[in-house]
């Protein structure tokens, strides 16, 4: 199917037309309870600018909201991958935040997320156009065993976040994510540098001198996750609504959506949206969205982010399993 809708918001249409109904919506986005294989088989070819989701990873121990065995995940994530592969802009990006896992009563990593990567750029073609980095310094020590009781690891405190593309030169400018300056640098711009060739090679120049703005951002991302009475959480506290276990940080989909987005028509999709922090990201930052989720009391509670009103059946229920 190849459509070009003038607008981004037109393929709200597109999938009424095949049947699906929004959950909820708002100004600029549609959240949808159900699979989201099949809802994006109803988006047509290159109409998504950025695909930015984080899916159950392959934890050791069964989660909640659900996650699947290292040995079959490329397997299961496959036929997600093709889809978002067809749908995704010729220039647009699928960004994955995925951890690793500790192998069952061992002291050893799986590398399951390694083995999809591997199967993303080689079977289903994706370009590998940079990994980057989660660390989150406000990570637990863990796991217990290893960190804690027998002390022969250190905490495991980042999480993998592979950035793909279905060219070489997809759409992004990091000049929209500059960082401030360090003290030091600033003192650097202002005092100028030694002049000369480095050690390494490199030759300072007056060209160094230049005030850019911000500095480069490096793609290891220090993001704490820390938010813990934020109106989301209270309001599902509030209504005995359960918080989802594993909530993106604000500045994580924060950062990918205003990196490699830049016009107010460029469709944002997170395929796994759990408790819709991308989608309530993409709304402030003016980027129409859609949001794909199996579990209605994560959408539920999710409506919150956007000052809507929820399902009085569904607060107060006890948490269902998928």
């Amino acid at each position: 199917m190849q459509v070009k809708p003038e607008r981004a918001t037109d393929l709200r249409f597109l999938l009424t037309e095949n049947g699906f109904t929004p959950y909820y919506s708002t100004e600029l986005g549609d959240a949808y309870l159900g699979d989201s294989r099949e809802l994006l088989a109803a988006l047509p070819d290159n109409s998504v600018s950025l695909v930015l989701t984080s899916p159950p990873f392959a934890l050791r121990r069964k989660k909640k909201y659900g996650n699947v065995d290292a040995e079959k995940y490329v397997e299961w994530f496959r036929p997600f991958a093709e889809q978002i592969h067809r749908v995704l802009k010729k220039d647009g990006s699928f960004v994955i935040e995925i951890g690793g896992a500790w192998m069952p009563g061992r002291p050893t990593r799986s590398i399951y997320h390694y083995e999809l990567l591997i199967d993303l750029v080689r079977n289903v073609k994706f370009h590998l156009a940079q990994e980057f980095f989660w660390f989150n310094p406000a990570k637990m020590p863990g796991p217990a065993q290893w960190v804690t009781v027998e002390r022969i690891r250190c905490t495991d405190a980042v999480n993998t976040i592979w950035w793909l593309s279905k060219t070489e030169r997809p759409q992004a400018n990091n000049r929209r994510v500059l960082q401030p300056y360090s003290d030091s640098m600033k003192r650097l711009l202002k005092k100028g540098y030694n002049k000369g060739r480095r050690p390494s090679g490199h030759v300072v120049s007056d060209k160094w001198q230049q005030d850019h703005g911000g500095a480069i951002p490096k793609n290891l991302l220090a993001i704490s996750n820390t938010a813990s009475n934020d109106v989301y959480q209270r309001s599902c506290r509030g209504a005995d609504i359960p918080l989802h276990p594993a909530r993106f940080p604000w500045n994580l989909p924060k950062f990918f959506v205003e990196f490699l987005t830049d016009n107010p028509t460029d469709l944002i999709v997170d395929v796994f949206a759990g408790s819709n922090v991308t989608g309530a990201v993409a709304e402030q930052v003016g980027r129409p969205w859609l949001a794909f989720e199996m579990r209605e009391d994560y959408l539920e509670g999710s409506k919150y982010r956007f000052g809507l009103s929820v399902d009085p059946i569904i607060a107060g229920a006890k948490e269902r399993s998928r």
